[in-house]
């Protein structure tokens, strides 16, 4: 096992509310500065940056995990993470289906950029990324479990848009197997009010839209990674989450 420091939830310069600096090479690259190992990214209803963000991440020695902060019918953010591109641009396609279009206006909620493989502008979403798609919670949990990814309730010890503030409670139903903290210094109490996720796995996010909220080495999380490939490790992390295996840590209690 090696214990891998990761940040599993930032957005790029295609959510509206990520500054424009947040390009794919711009976030692989501080990521590495701070010394994390593995990064997901996480944007607003959307994984179109996430092919741009591959390739950066593999010059960048970055292993990464094409994702999506998904806002569901109940106004909630579930961070959903995929093994696989393919897999991420399948959900993509079905989310694309389910979210209003209504025109983005950029003046007021910022731009949407789309960049390629060497970061360059490839273009621009039209459709505002911050409206609720027409998916429930239960609707979020099957689709992306369908797509053998991991999904769980983002930010829960924030007041906007987390799972605790707008339900009042952690719901034992659907059967999340993870979710996010925020501020880890949350967690002892988080756990205290609510017992349903003291089993869980546990991740600690920045939800950076800025290059200088991206994490430094503090959050890690175990992995087997023999015989070492990136795309091991992702397994591996995404097997963890999805409640497919525990680390040492979890097994110990």
């Amino acid at each position: 096992m090696k214990p891998y420091f990761c940040d599993l939830h930032i957005h790029s310069c295609l959510s509206p509310c990520g500054d424009d600096d947040m390009t794919p090479a711009n976030i692989a690259g501080m990521a590495s500065l701070n010394g994390l190992e593995i990064v997901a990214l996480t944007d607003h209803n959307s994984s179109k940056n996430c092919p741009a963000f591959f390739a950066q991440a593999k010059r960048a020695g970055i292993i990464p995990i094409p994702g999506m902060e998904l806002t569901t019918a109940e106004d909630i953010h579930v961070v959903c993470l995929f093994r696989t591109l393919e897999d991420a641009m399948d959900f993509d396609a079905y989310v694309s289906a389910h979210r209003p279009l209504i025109p983005n206006k950029p003046e007021i909620f910022g731009h949407q950029i789309i960049r390629d493989e060497n970061d360059e502008i490839a273009g621009e979403e039209p459709y505002l990324l911050l409206n609720a798609a027409d998916l429930s919670l239960e609707d979020a949990y099957r689709e992306v479990t369908k797509r053998n990814g991991a999904v769980y309730p983002a930010h829960i010890d924030r007041p906007s848009n987390g799972i605790v503030s707008i339900l009042g409670t952690f719901p034992p139903d659907p059967p999340f197997t993870a979710y996010e903290l925020n501020d880890a210094a949350s967690d002892e109490e988080y756990r205290e009010k609510y017992p349903v996720i003291r089993p869980l796995a546990r991740a600690v996010s920045s939800d950076a839209h800025y290059l200088w909220n991206i994490s430094e080495a503090s959050f890690s999380i175990p992995l087997d990674d023999e015989p070492y490939s990136s795309s091991l490790v992702r397994n591996r992390l995404i097997d963890y989450l999805s409640g497919k295996t525990k680390t040492p840590a979890d097994q110990g209690g």
